[in-house]
């Protein structure tokens, strides 16, 4: 029993996971189903009633039960693993980039999931919270209505779905993600 929990402590490796997602995938299609976890958020407007005040949410949402009970499925999965599955709350970055978040002002990179002179109550409240989190939300949030989907469902299943759309979609979050790291989170860390 012990060496089974060990094996699944341990990162799984590419070839196992991208099997288990390429299945997921394969399913989702042969069922005429695409998988994306923004359209959720859409779904539980239409639930609670969004319908009544806007034309976007006045849908069936019944017909995408599956896609809330596979988001409920990940809150309850990373839970289990960051509960139980994980040995250890060290994350493995290289030296390089342990050296860039101290120069950065993240005194303990690596020792969390999340650093802390990002994700605290302190933070929240300062010019650099708003920023992270209001203006970044918003921006988070109009992309993936304006790219018509998130990352998970342009990457994985559009591209999967062989969308021209999603393939436009996917390098635009690379370019975004590359100009955030290299260019921006840099002077937003050190306000």
């Amino acid at each position: 029993m012990n060496s089974i929990i060990e094996f699944i402590q341990q990162p799984w490796p590419w070839y196992v996971a991208g099997t288990i997602i390429a299945l997921v995938m394969f399913t989702l299609l042969y069922f005429g189903n695409s998988f994306g976890l923004s359209a959720n958020f859409r779904n539980m407007c239409s639930m609670f009633g969004g319908g009544r005040s806007c034309e976007f949410f006045d849908f069936d949402w019944r017909k995408q039960t599956w896609n809330l009970l596979f988001l409920a499925g990940t809150v309850v999965g990373g839970f289990i693993a960051h509960q139980w599955l994980m040995p250890d709350a060290t994350i493995a970055i290289s030296d390089a980039t342990i050296a860039d978040l101290k120069e950065l002002g993240i005194a303990n990179p690596g020792v969390g999931i999340a650093p802390e002179e990002v994700f605290s109550f302190e933070t929240l409240f300062s010019l650099k919270g708003i920023i992270i989190f209001v203006v970044g939300g918003f921006l988070v949030g109009f992309g993936t209505r304006y790219a018509g989907g998130c990352t998970s469902g342009h990457a994985i299943s559009g591209l999967s779905d062989l969308q021209p759309a999603s393939l436009v979609a996917v390098i635009g979050f690379f370019i975004g993600g590359l100009i955030m790291t290299y260019l921006l989170l840099p002077h937003i860390l050190t306000m």
